[in-house]
Order: structure tokens, then sequence, then C-alpha cells
């Protein structure tokens, strides 16, 4: 049985329709991409995932679990890291790891989990002094201190410089190889290709398609040698009508 299903999620806000229909499966130990342009849907679907949003419609199970009604066990087999969660500036890396720790029955050792994402000599650095990759390494911390089975990683990479995200790519590779089943949330297509087993990509609520990076790009593209994840998200994604091109002339004047 995959370790995660969803079957028909539907959600909304007022009269904005965020996830339509949407379902997949994942198996546990994939790396599991979700894609899609901003506004498609991709944090409203992890969130139902994680039981932090109600959906409106549809089935979700985790491990078997329903994440609204079996609270309690979905939060033991789940880390979570969201795009936009921050911490107090104040509070100190060894502190957050600590304070996340006491939340979960059996914690693995803040000390030890800040040491393998390379914070342990941040342990007493206040959020605010961390960098950007320093950062995204503590969030990662903080979603993998309860020894989940699941961990749901959203935009891992936004704002990071190069050699910081070729670091967090490897962290996420070392977290699959602990045996944690990766939920990646992104829209770097190059971190998608490079990561994922599968990825589901999402436009307009819906899943717009569901393969292996190699196998959307011989489906979405012309499969040709320089072909990339990024050219069949395009065309996955692209308006009917659209061809790349502005319309000419511009709704304003050119600055001579």
């Amino acid at each position: 049985m995959p370790i995660i299903e969803v079957d028909q999620l539907h959600k909304r806000y007022g009269s904005t329709v965020a996830v339509q229909d949407v379902s997949f499966s994942v198996e546990e130990g994939e790396i599991f991409g979700i894609l899609g342009r901003n506004g498609a849907g991709k944090t409203t679907t992890v969130e139902c995932l994680a039981g932090l949003r109600a959906p409106d419609g549809g089935r979700v199970r985790v491990a078997g679990h329903d994440p609204l009604t079996d609270t309690a066990p979905v939060r033991r087999i789940v880390g979570v890291q969201l795009q936009d969660a921050a911490l107090p500036d104040k509070l100190r890396a060894g502190e957050a790891v600590d304070l996340y720790a006491s939340f979960y029955d059996e914690p693995a050792d803040p000390r030890a989990v800040l040491g393998a994402l390379g914070l342990a000599d941040k342990a007493d650095t206040r959020f605010k002094d961390l960098s950007g990759g320093q950062r995204q390494r503590l969030s990662i911390a903080l979603a993998l201190v309860g020894r989940p089975r699941v961990a749901i990683l959203d935009e891992l990479t936004t704002g990071l410089d190069p050699h910081a995200r070729r670091e967090t790519w490897a962290l996420v590779r070392q977290i699959r190889e602990m045996g944690v089943t990766v939920v990646l949330v992104t829209h770097v297509m190059e971190e998608a290709e490079r990561l994922c087993d599968r990825v589901a990509v999402i436009h307009d609520g819906r899943v717009a398609a569901l393969d292996t990076p190699a196998g959307l790009i011989a489906t979405a593209t012309d499969g040709g040698p320089r072909a990339s994840l990024e050219d069949a998200f395009v065309a996955l994604t692209a308006p009917a009508d659209a061809d790349g091109a502005r319309p000419w002339p511009f709704p304003f004047p050119v600055a001579r």
C-alpha cells in the first residue's frame, strides 16, 4: 500500500477553487515532487496532506490515517518544512530543535540532528543571525527531529545561492537514504529533475501530468538530447494560446 494516497482532493477559498480533484499516490522511500506555477495549488495540497487544512472534498490518507481525524498518529509520521515558516529572531537554533523535540515521545537527539545538518557550531546562534542556507538546514532539522516516516519540504531552496542549493540537494538525498519518504514541493525544475523519482505537475488546481522526470520530458517535448524538465513543464502548463511572446506594441512608451 502506498504511504500517501490522495484521491479527488478539493479545496476552495470563498469563490476561488485552489485545488480541484487532485489525485496521486506516493510509495514509501520515494522522493516525490509536486511542481506547479505560483498559485497552482501546490502548498494547499500538502497542507491538506499534513492535516494543516481541512479539504472540502476528496480523500487523503497517510499510512492509512486520515490527517484530520487521526491527528496524533499523522503528526508522529509526518515532518513538515513550510515555505513561509519563520522563527522568532532571538530564538537560538539549539533551543528551536529542543522545543520541537519536546513535541514527540521518542525524538531524535537534537544535538545529533544539528550535527548531521552541519549546524553543530550554530546551536547558540540566534535565528536572525543565521544565513539563508543555515535557516533552511534548521528547517530541515525541525522537520526531522521527530523521526518521521514522511518529510514534506516546501520550496526548500528558494532564495539560496547555487552552493547552498546543491548542499541542500545532497541533504535531501541523505534524508531518503535514512528511509524517509520525501514530498518535495518546488518550482525549480532542475531541482525536481535531479532529485525526484516521480513528479506530479499541478496546473490550475488539477494534476496535469504524473510521471518520472524522464517520462515527462519524453512525452511533453520532442524528446531531443537537450530537452529538459523545464521544457516539459512549460509545455504542460502554458495557456493554450500562448507562444511565449509578448504582443507588440507594449502598452507603455519605451524610454529613449
